[in-house]
């Protein structure tokens, strides 16, 4: 967050699709961090009940309700059902849906109220009607890319579900890099789906 610019005291809202490492580890850094700053106003954390149960569980390890003067936590548990109402305020609205992945999983979606855009996120899951119906006709969809695998989507499934959804644009993101990289995801997409596709960078701004 830092890297990015974003002063994480004025982080409002937070959303866990699932707890797993590479998606929940670093809540407590992020919270103590935040006490350590002396945040006083509450922070929302929205998720599914397994997911928040886990979050719970994890921040009592460190027994964070013992320690002074630590600012408000709100859980608000999701209940695993499509398009469920997650945030709405002016600027945009926030939808989870369930995907299908080793774990109860939530992929999102956003529509941009005043410049009526769409953006759908996948999150990790392998191909499956959820995410189709989630994305449909957006503007953009964000899917993973891991490979071929239970509970995750090939670059080539990625692209068959933006196909499916007739999205305007695929942005290609959790692929396998460094000494797990293989072929060109891309490409692979490409060969299902014919629409525009990029590859997810760290640190990319994307604008609606």
């Amino acid at each position: 967050l830092e890297q990015a610019g974003v002063d994480f005291n004025n982080l409002t809202d937070i959303i866990v699709t699932h707890f797993h490492p590479d998606h929940a580890s670093g809540i407590p850094f992020l919270l103590m961090d935040m006490w350590l700053m002396g945040r006083q106003k509450p922070l929302n954390i929205y998720g599914l009940h397994y997911t928040l149960d886990r979050v719970e569980g994890l921040m009592g390890f460190y027994n964070w309700s013992e320690w002074p003067d630590f600012f408000p936590v709100v859980f608000f548990r999701l209940p695993l059902k499509e398009m469920t109402p997650v945030l709405d305020c002016p600027e945009f609205s926030i939808h989870a849906s369930p995907v299908q992945h080793m774990i109860p999983n939530i992929g999102l979606r956003v529509d941009f109220l005043q410049s009526h855009k769409t953006m759908a996120y996948s999150c990790d899951t392998e191909p499956c009607d959820e995410v189709v119906r989630l994305g449909e006709g957006v503007d953009v969809l964000i899917h993973e890319a891991t490979g071929e695998s239970p509970g995750h989507s090939s670059a080539a499934q990625a692209g068959m579900i933006a196909s499916r959804s007739e999205v305007s644009r695929l942005f290609l993101i959790h692929y396998p890099t460094g000494r797990f990289a293989k072929g060109d995801p891309v490409a692979e997409a490409s060969k299902t789906y014919q629409g525009d596709i990029q590859l997810a960078k760290d640190f990319m701004v994307l604008e609606f």
